[in-house]
């Protein structure tokens, strides 16, 4: 094949792979060792890892994502930390890039993080933005070995919200690895609230607000023509415990926005909160409160 043929194959293959291909795809387009060494030196390929080439002078999207699943082989598959950052899940950053194999050894680049599984369901070696990647809820059960509970519980909050799992996927991984490490964290996280989430989240909140010795709201009390979980009349100030339950639809959505947009329009200012955040993230909530309360009963309204 002519040397421009070879480029335009290669840069077709690339274009598929977040600009990426490997010295065996190069080579499959008809450049030997000899092509691709010489394009290495004007810059038209740049070596990433060992066999694995960046096409051109600027990275795409996702580009060392891609790079480190292609340096561990056919079937690798980006896992981990590094699958729930490309599906937009909130873990907290560990720099290294995560790859998991199936039923082989292998090593990769200092900075790839390699995991190794004997088994994976097919459903659970899938695509996103082009990459290899393991499907949402196996990331998750990947993560429930790595993750703090509250760092879990957040990511798993992120993929429901985004759609990204349901409580049936997350069901159908624990029969698929019943003996995986992350079995038992990721039911933990995953647990459904509790019965009459609202009222004992309104319950556990009044009792952070006493211990604080904040000045206690009303429960239950009318503001314009709503009546809302919590109310502080003397500040204007509206808090609304939000269940992922009774909160997670599209019409859910409007309804809690125009019922928001009335309260603003009466005066009031309103603050959303969730289980999560009364259970796991006591202080920080309690704080946000005592802010709030103190800012709008000195200030005009």
């Amino acid at each position: 094949m002519p040397p421009e043929g070879a480029e335009r194959a290669a840069l077709a293959v690339a274009a598929g792979q977040r600009g990426v291909v490997t010295a065996r795809q190069l080579g499959g387009c008809g450049l030997t060792r000899h092509d691709i060494a010489r394009r290495v030196r004007s810059g038209w390929l740049r070596r990433r890892y060992r066999g694995v080439f960046v096409v051109g002078p600027v990275d795409a999207p996702h580009a060392a994502a891609m790079a480190a699943v292609l340096a561990l082989g056919d079937g690798a598959l980006l896992s981990h930390e590094a699958a729930a950052v490309l599906r937009g899940m909130r873990v907290p950053a560990s720099g290294a890039i995560d790859v998991t194999v199936v039923g082989r050894d292998a090593r990769g680049p200092a900075e790839v993080r390699v995991h190794r599984t004997q088994a994976l369901h097919p459903a659970d070696a899938t695509r996103h933005q082009g990459v290899p990647v393991t499907s949402p809820q196996r990331t998750l059960l990947d993560l429930a070995t790595v993750l703090a509970p509250t760092a879990l519980a957040r990511a798993v909050e992120d993929a429901l919200v985004q759609r990204l799992v349901t409580t049936h996927s997350l069901n159908e991984q624990f029969r698929r690895y019943p003996r995986h490490g992350g079995v038992r964290a990721l039911r933990d996280a995953a647990r459904s609230e509790p019965a009459h989430t609202r009222s004992e989240a309104e319950r556990r909140l009044l009792e952070l607000i006493r211990a604080a010795r904040l000045p206690e709201p009303r429960a239950n009390a009318r503001a314009g023509p709503y009546e809302v979980d919590l109310l502080w009349p003397e500040a204007g100030l509206v808090v609304e415990v939000d269940g992922y339950a009774f909160h997670s639809t599209r019409s859910a959505f409007e309804r809690d926005r125009r019922r928001d947009a009335d309260l603003h329009a009466a005066g009031y200012v309103v603050l959303r909160v969730t289980w999560r955040q009364v259970v796991d993230e006591p202080a920080a909530l309690v704080s946000s409160l005592a802010l709030a309360y103190g800012r709008r009963s000195r200030g005009p309204r």
